[in-house]
């Protein structure tokens, strides 16, 4: 997995990979690292796009900015827009980030596009923005201020004209680290988390309001469902126990979870899943069927395929549950 550094803070490492982002963007190393977001509608069948106007640079450009100290990249663009432009976003596809120079030091611009509905409109502060206009994408890109910027609007338009901006997010997450499991006498289905696994649960929990799953499915097992109550406690979601993605029933019964994984598939809904490690080699074969070949090219091929904590986006277009298109893997928080 390719690691953006950020030198100089107290956050070091930062790692995330995008099916959207070119091989200069997975492989590169960063001095600063900024995150944000295309607002997009539809609104008389045109695509519009919310473009913002900075007064401390003059410029027209997108809701973005730096990284806090402990943030994760998703997070930092959902705060940007909200910042920004007054709007809680929950992020779609990733769209291509950009790279350039600043003060001599390497800069990276993650992006992602970012649904809203119709009446939803944008709250300005004056000073990180003192204009947002709704507008047609093709004006937006006449409106760009810095080149750059039309990279990830070239993609939210193919996307749009490809049918597969309109989509639903499937995370896909292995539990948060357990207790050893040699230390461990009693039942394996109740071998618990480690302190650092309560922490990473935390950190979870804040990445995946990112995307705000509505449906949370889990192994029983007390190690997963601890992994995702965090979440699931916060926003009062009871969470489906699915027997079938234990390790046991996984190594026992393969069929039972591979259809298990496929009626939440079809479903093309806002969800996660969360499960063991020996589970990911019945998963990610399914997820590598449905596939476009950028996704398939990032998923992960060799075992421990996640750390623990760590975490896959998929996006499935709505009305077409047997694509995916984007890929997203991300890092779990480290001590």
């Amino acid at each position: 997995m390719a690691a953006n550094q950020i030198k100089g803070s107290t956050n070091t490492v930062l790692m995330i990979q995008r099916s959207s982002d070119p091989e200069e963007i997975l492989l590169g190393e960063f001095d600063v690292i900024a995150a944000g977001a295309i607002p997009w509608r539809v609104l008389n069948d045109e695509l519009q796009v919310l473009i913002i106007h900075r007064p401390r640079y003059d410029d027209w450009s997108w809701p973005k900015g730096k990284l806090d100290d402990g943030e994760s990249i998703p997070e930092c663009a959902v705060r940007e827009v909200g910042e920004e432009v007054g709007l809680q976003v929950q992020l779609g596809i990733p769209l291509e980030a950009t790279a350039y120079t600043v003060n001599q030091k390497a800069k990276v611009v993650y992006y992602w596009a970012a649904a809203l509905a119709n009446g939803d409109e944008p709250t300005v502060d004056g000073d990180e923005a003192d204009e947002a206009r709704w507008v047609g994408a093709k004006q937006a890109k006449s409106m760009l201020t810095n080149p750059s910027d039309a990279a990830p609007l070239d993609d939210l338009i193919e996307a749009h004209l490809a049918g597969r901006l309109d989509t639903r997010a499937f995370m896909l997450v292995r539990h948060a680290k357990a207790k050893p499991r040699a230390n461990w006498t009693r039942e394996e289905g109740q071998r618990p988390l480690a302190a650092t696994g309560r922490r990473q649960a935390q950190a979870l929990a804040r990445l995946l309001n990112c995307w705000k799953p509505q449906h949370v499915a889990t192994s029983p097992w007390v190690r997963c469902v601890q992994s995702i109550t965090p979440y699931v406690t916060e926003h009062q979601i009871k969470p489906k126990l699915v027997n079938s993605m234990t390790e046991h029933a996984a190594q026992r019964k393969p069929e039972k979870t591979v259809k298990s994984l496929t009626k939440l598939l079809d479903k093309v809904r806002s969800q996660v899943l969360c499960t063991h490690r020996p589970v990911l080699p019945l998963i990610l074969p399914l997820l590598s069927a449905r596939s476009s070949q950028a996704v398939r090219k990032l998923l992960p091929t060799a075992d421990p395929y996640l750390q623990p904590g760590g975490m896959i986006v998929l996006q499935q277009p709505v009305g077409a549950h047997e694509r995916i298109v984007s890929i997203e893997i991300h890092a779990p928080y480290s001590d």
